[in-house]
């Protein structure tokens, strides 16, 4: 059976604060206790992602595996980044935005470097850190590339993660940004058939149970790297600025 902790949730603000006096710093954010449990438990996952996955965490993750270093094309210059086994072309789904609108994933993202994370608003670790760290990168990278570059986040807990509440709760972390974060839900059919485009573990547990890839999606559409709770804004960022080709 996974490992099932009970922390005390940290508020979202504290969790945002954290990630930008963190810019620059290399440790992981990843709770010591999830990582001893992760190390101790590998499991092969049918996926994007080839190799090894483990799951993991208070939250109860299944987070990917990939090397840390550089893929052959297109973001060949993304340290910082774990290469996906086999790219992956951006995948086609459609889901409800946090204001009930219709959102076609690929056609709305299409050209834009773009973040895709699956996750819920009541996780007590990887998901606000994977979302703060993502926010402090952008605050670093230059203004265009800011406007540029998306973030989608994609809940596993339909039930509880309403449109508002997605809203308020992707609000703590893209504040100032040019272009807020975007925040998906849909009926548990049509979630389990973004995760599988997307090649991620399906979410288990009433969502609780999910992977913790962050896949990154570059400007031609195909998505060669991911990042992990653990990897520091700083190096996302310098990542960005290296792939990242803008107008100015």
């Amino acid at each position: 059976m996974p490992y099932r902790s009970t922390p005390v949730r940290r508020p979202v603000e504290r969790v945002a604060r954290r990630a930008r006096r963190r810019v620059g710093h290399p440790g992981a954010m990843i709770p010591t206790r999830a990582r001893r449990w992760a190390r101790a438990h590998p499991l092969v996952v049918v996926g994007v992602v080839t190799g090894l996955a483990v799951l993991a965490s208070s939250c109860g993750h299944a987070q990917g595996a990939g090397g840390r270093s550089p893929s052959s094309t297109g973001q060949d210059v993304a340290m910082h980044a774990h290469r996906l086994g086999t790219p992956s072309p951006r995948p086609s789904f459609r889901l409800t935005d946090t204001a009930g609108r219709p959102f076609a994933f690929a056609a709305r993202t299409a050209g834009h470097p773009t973040f895709l994370y699956f996750g819920y608003t009541h996780c007590p670790d990887a998901c606000p850190e994977t979302m703060a760290n993502l926010g402090a990168a952008l605050r670093g990278v230059p203004a265009a590339i800011r406007r540029a570059v998306r973030v989608v986040f994609v809940t596993t807990d339909p039930k509880r993660d309403t449109g508002s509440v997605l809203r308020s709760w992707l609000s703590h972390f893209d504040a100032g940004l040019p272009v807020p974060f975007v925040g998906l839900t849909g009926t548990q059919a049509q979630l389990a058939v973004a995760q599988r485009l997307a090649g991620v573990p399906l979410a288990q547990d009433n969502g609780q149970q999910h992977s913790t890839q962050t896949l990154f999606y570059g400007q031609d559409n195909v998505a060669r790297v991911f990042y992990q709770p653990g990897d520091a804004p700083a190096g996302i960022g310098a990542d960005l600025k290296a792939v990242v080709t803008t107008k100015g």
